[in-house]
């Protein structure tokens, strides 16, 4: 597996990735109008050019992408025939490894919050929805210090 920031031309591929894991895994816990402004967001390509991304390739498959604005993870899904292999975890080291983040953020989905306890994050509020329908857990990552 290679980890490595995504193209211009991989954003399509990478954002099909997202769409299918969040119809299998989130869709379920969101309302239609959640679904339609999630899917709206993904395919604003002007929107999605702006995020850095890292996706995990094996020879020429993507398994798994993380992107993000700046110290904000927008976008953090993994095919599910990989789950529990690492992938996650190798995306998120690549993406500290490319900035000097104090602090991570994200708006995790309820599927997500347990994956991203495993990563060190922790919530910072309780569960809320956006008033598109979005559900989500404000979640921060911090890194350990010494002392930690």
């Amino acid at each position: 597996m290679e980890i490595q920031k995504l193209r211009a031309p991989e954003l399509p591929a990478a954002m099909d990735l997202c769409w299918r894991v969040f119809q299998e895994f989130e869709a379920p816990d969101y309302p239609p109008e959640g679904m339609e402004a999630f899917h709206a967001y993904i395919s604003n390509a002007e929107q999605v050019k702006h995020l850095t991304g890292f996706g995990a390739w094996e020879g020429r498959n993507l398994l798994g992408v993380l992107a993000a604005e700046e110290s904000h993870i927008a976008l953090f899904f993994v095919d599910p025939a990989f789950h529990r292999r690492g992938i996650g975890r190798a995306l998120f080291q690549a993406y500290l490894a490319a900035g000097d983040w104090d602090r991570v953020t994200v708006h995790s989905s309820p599927y997500a919050v347990e994956v991203y306890r495993h990563l060190g994050f922790s919530p910072t509020a309780e569960e809320q929805r956006s008033p598109d329908g979005i559900r989500y857990t404000p979640m921060a990552w911090e890194p350990k210090t010494e002392s930690e």
